[in-house]
């Protein structure tokens, strides 16, 4: 039996992962009496979770691993409607099909995260599907809406918000998902015995529905827990670059492109991010902190928070391929490349072009890589003449007339095709000729 931790609400107050909970002392009482079930929610708007999605997911694994048991429930049916909580405006609409695809991506995904075969705190996943599929629309309103107040339900700041914002308001559809939110916390509180929910800070007034609705089904206590939304400290939206959302799918961002995300986390947010995200000792980070500062040069903070990421998420031959391709370009020894690290480089690492050889034909250097978006024209000469360009680390020449055949032959390539082009210090292109 896996021991119980009663350190567990400490030590996620000590990371600022507490923004509230319900009983204050006596949730901490609770949780250290005996093993609890509780869950969390991820509707399937993608598909795949992004990294958002990581202070929730990960609370689930410290709750398994201080001795309770976790439930990962995915919102089949809620999936279908979406939350409006702080939201600007009313979420597309998915098909069915569409939604039930996105389930089994995710199922697959929080896998990862809380073990399923570990004994009495295993894990369980649940589809809010299975109670709502079945349901009609008036036993609906029979048995679960006649337990709300359309006045206690306006009053929530996450609707009064949409409410009082000029344009569309809110639909009922929308309207009606906090009653959606509140009958999971009930359903799986009559079918596993569930009396915690965990959600972001927005999900407050969603966990005190279902707290409430549980109490009037069933006369049971249960209990909420909401963790902070992750802010950056210079405004801009945490998880978010220029070429779009961080995903936890390696498809959509590659290993390389997750470690250079955390790799290039701002000072002011580092040592925050280490507390939400890795699972580090409070003491351990403020040891870094402390060794950071005392050094005064670039911190550790960056590369500890990139490693522990990238390993959490893909694995350590994910974490070794990314440092092997970062490595790489740094120090322009590309030979060690695998077919595999180039791939992940064309996949969002950096920017792409494909050709043919029939695309090299008589066409000059200059031409070739202004057309693929390296550089503009004039750029790409003024570089030939610093001799500031370099194919696969092999400097490409001063002759600004070169043709692209001959600097791209097919001998010269790393695997089956792949040409890493550097103009200057920094900018990087990857082509894939065949």
């Amino acid at each position: 039996m896996t021991r119980l931790d009663i350190r567990l609400l400490a030590d996620l107050e000590a990371r600022g992962l507490i923004a509230q909970m319900t009983g204050e002392n006596g949730l901490s009482e609770y949780l250290s009496e005996a093993p609890r079930t509780l869950y969390c929610g991820f509707d399937p708007t993608a598909d795949s979770l992004h990294i958002g999605h990581l202070v929730p997911l990960l609370a689930l694994k410290r709750f398994q691993d201080a001795g309770h048991k976790p439930i990962a429930l995915v919102g089949g049916a809620t999936g279908l409607i979406g939350d409006p909580s702080f939201k600007a405006q009313e979420r597309q609409l998915n098909t069915p099909d569409v939604v039930a695809g996105w389930v089994e991506r995710l199922r697959s995904q929080i896998s990862r995260f809380v073990s399923f075969d570990c004994g009495d705190n295993s894990a369980e996943m649940a589809n809010n599907l299975d109670w709502f599929g079945p349901m009609t629309a008036l036993e609906f309103l029979r048995d679960v809406g006649k337990h709300f107040s359309v006045n206690s339900m306006i009053a929530k700041e996450s609707v009064k918000q949409r409410i009082d914002r000029e344009g569309s308001g809110i639909s009922f559809t929308e309207f009606s998902y906090s009653l959606l939110q509140a009958l999971d916390f009930a359903e799986l509180h009559k079918r596993h015995g569930c009396s915690l929910q965990l959600g972001g800070s927005d999900q407050w007034g969603n966990i005190t529905a279902g707290i409430d609705l549980t109490r009037r089904m069933h006369g049971g206590a249960v209990h909420g827990l909401t963790m902070p939304l992750v802010t950056k400290a210079d405004g801009t939206k945490f998880g978010k670059t220029e070429s779009g959302t961080i995903w936890l799918d390696p498809e959509k961002t590659s290993p390389y492109a997750f470690y250079q995300f955390w790799l290039g986390t701002a000072d002011a947010d580092v040592y925050k991010f280490l507390r939400y995200f890795t699972f580090l000792s409070v003491e351990r980070i403020a040891e870094i902190e402390a060794e950071d500062a005392q050094a005064g040069g670039r911190p550790q903070a960056q590369r500890v928070l990139a490693e522990q990421m990238t390993a959490l998420i893909h694995g350590d031959d994910g974490l070794a391929a990314a440092q092997r391709i970062t490595e790489a370009l740094f120090s322009g020894e590309l030979a060690d490349l695998s077919v595999a690290d180039l791939e992940q480089l064309r996949l969002d690492g950096l920017p792409s072009a494909e050709l043919s050889r029939g695309d090299l034909l008589e066409r000059p250097l200059t031409q070739l890589l202004a057309d693929v978006g390296m550089a503009a024209g004039k750029q790409v000469k003024d570089a030939l003449g610093r001799n500031a360009v370099w194919v696969n680390t092999v400097a490409a020449g001063m002759d600004d007339n070169m043709k692209a055949a001959e600097v791209f032959a097919a001998e010269k390539a790393l695997g089956d095709g792949y040409y890493v082009v550097r103009l200057g210090k920094k900018k990087y292109q990857l082509l894939v000729i065949r």
